[in-house]
């Protein structure tokens, strides 16, 4: 299936159609001279048939005119067709007027065999398998029943191999061309579901980093009315500095609202509202989210904290959590009843995250559907850290995300060898 047509405005299929039709033209001409050539032989085939529908030669050395007009004939039926637009009624065009060549005359000419032949592959190369296969029956019948002089064998046998041969590789040709096609088709249904995936998740991120900013700004206004109102004898300018430190956190809070508000298609919902009046989670909550996982999958889930807890910002907790949580539903799907390792591992300028399981340790198919790995490469990035996932070195499947905690850059990269889950 050729898919570049219609983008050329059509421009593609006149100049093949031009090129084929000047190529049928052209091996008209050809079988034309060489029938001539076998009407001026005395012993051709075409000149001892018209002797023997004569009876004898003409006086003036000449054969029957309708012998001559049916050789024409059967020369332009077995040679112009080829540029007809349907393959199907070309090829069977074709090969009624071979057939009746090998029949009548019991030679055909080289011009006549080469048209066969782009017949044929234009019917296998367009998909007109029924006609395929018609198109190949005559020829093994003549070659057998034929004549047994040497010309008509050969040029019955030639036909009788290389026709089917000539179909089959035109249908070749459609099957590579459709499965390229198809292959490109899902290439680009694969981008296009990463690259929605990827946006998905960046709005999910947005709408909770909201919540949290939006969090962080309101107190900002409170404790500035606050403080203005509660402290005894404040110079005006105090209360004044106060008044607009309050005004410029509710107006960054309502721009902040109308530019993420767009992110919110689910408010509509009852459910999604009830949602969004809960805090969003963090390290807390972890032991909550391993219990859960207890529960589901019925093995074990242990969490490991190494190093003195260090204060984080809400959004490295999030995404934390949120990793953590990515990394329990992967290994509940792609490795049930595996026991899987939490650790926390603060190291005073990053949040080390692990989470390994002790299954077969292998990658995801690509068929599971699974995008978490690119979630939480998302979240990761989105407070400035990263992650990496692969087999472990021991044996099962290791999560492994470095998060900033805010207090300076993080110095150590996670180990585990990078691969799709």
């Amino acid at each position: 299936m050729n898919r570049a047509a219609p983008r050329l405005g059509g421009r593609a299929p006149r100049i093949a159609g031009s090129s084929l039709l000047a190529a049928a033209a052209c091996l008209a001409v050809l079988s034309l001279a060489d029938a001539a050539a076998g009407l001026a032989w005395d012993s051709g085939p075409v000149a001892r048939l018209a002797m023997d529908m004569s009876g004898a030669r003409d006086g003036d050395g000449g054969v029957r005119i309708h012998v001559i007009a049916l050789a024409v004939l059967l020369c332009l039926c077995a040679t112009l067709p080829v540029a007809l637009p349907r393959p199907a009624v070309a090829a069977l065009t074709v090969t009624a007027a071979d057939a009746a060549t090998l029949g009548f005359f019991h030679t055909a000419t080289f011009a006549g065999l080469a048209a066969q032949l782009v017949a044929a592959y234009r019917a296998g190369r367009h998909g007109a398998h029924l006609a395929a296969l018609v198109i190949g029956l005559p020829f093994p019948v003549l070659a057998l029943a034929g004549p047994a002089t040497a010309e008509f064998r050969v040029r019955a046998v030639l036909l009788a191999a290389l026709v089917p041969a000539a179909a089959l590789a035109g249908a070749a040709r459609r099957a590579r061309a459709e499965a390229l096609e198809s292959s490109t088709v899902r290439q680009a249904m694969a981008g296009t579901l990463l690259e929605n995936t990827a946006r998905g998740e960046r709005a999910r991120i947005a709408r909770e980093l909201h919540d949290v900013v939006a969090h962080h700004i309101s107190m900002i206004a409170v404790q500035a009315e606050t403080a203005r109102l509660a402290t005894p004898g404040m110079p005006d300018a105090g209360a004044k500095r106060l008044l607009d430190i309050g005004d410029t956190a509710r107006a960054a809070l309502t721009e902040m609202r109308r530019l993420l508000g767009v992110l919110r298609e689910d408010t509509r919902r009852p459910e999604a509202r009830a949602a969004e009046r809960r805090p969003q989670p963090g390290l807390v909550q972890l032991l909550d989210l391993l219990d859960e996982a207890r529960d589901v999958s019925g093995t074990a889930a242990r969490l490991i904290v190494q190093g003195p807890p260090d204060p984080l910002d809400p959004g490295v907790e999030l995404a934390a959590y949120r990793i953590v949580q990515e990394s329990l539903t992967n290994a509940r799907r792609h490795a049930p009843g595996a026991a899987v390792d939490v650790e926390l591992h603060y190291t005073g300028v990053a949040l080390r995250v692990r989470g390994r399981d002790n299954g077969p340790g292998g990658p995801a198919s690509p068929a599971s559907g699974g995008h978490g790995l690119l979630g939480m490469r998302e979240r990761a990035t989105a407070v400035g850290g990263e992650v990496r996932a692969g087999p472990a070195a021991g044996g099962g499947y290791l999560v492994e995300a470095s998060l900033p905690t805010g207090t300076g850059p993080g110095t150590g990269r996670p180990a585990a060898p990078e691969g799709p889950r």
